[in-house]
């Protein structure tokens, strides 16, 4: 009998740690999110039918901040379940960018700001691996 996880679709996503110096910029989901609602989050999203890693990375950063990105690595990968299922999320530290990054998606985020890192570590995340996997991001 499988368990009861094997039931829903997976959910596969892309996040973008965003640094800047010795800065990280965050996103505060709105509070109207169906999940996690008005908690600090990275930026990204879900992949679409046939799209590769480093094409959602570009697609949800400009679609969400207006940058493209120019310079960034892979981090890890985030194997998990929450409320929708199994999440499987990539993490890529983006360093190097064209534009200025602005909340062009008020509805997802209701602030966009950046942080230091001893900052971070009071604030509410989206989720409980993300104070380890932007302390791994920051030192590089």
């Amino acid at each position: 009998m499988p368990d009861e996880l094997t039931a829903y679709p997976e959910h596969k996503c892309v996040g973008a740690i965003i640094i800047r110096d010795e800065f990280i910029l965050l996103g505060k989901r709105s509070a109207e999110r169906d999940f996690y609602p008005h908690v600090w989050d990275v930026f990204g999203g879900h992949i679409e039918p046939r799209e590769s890693l480093q094409r959602t990375l570009r697609r949800e950063l400009r679609e969400e901040l207006g940058i493209v990105p120019t310079r960034w690595y892979y981090l890890e990968t985030l194997r998990g379940a929450d409320s929708t299922g199994r999440v499987e999320c990539h993490f890529f530290v983006v360093t190097g960018w064209r534009g200025a990054p602005r909340n062009n998606q008020p509805q997802e985020h209701s602030e966009v700001r950046w942080f230091r890192f001893e900052e971070v570590t009071r604030l509410e995340l989206a989720h409980l691996e993300y104070l380890r996997i932007l302390r791994k991001a920051v030192a590089g």
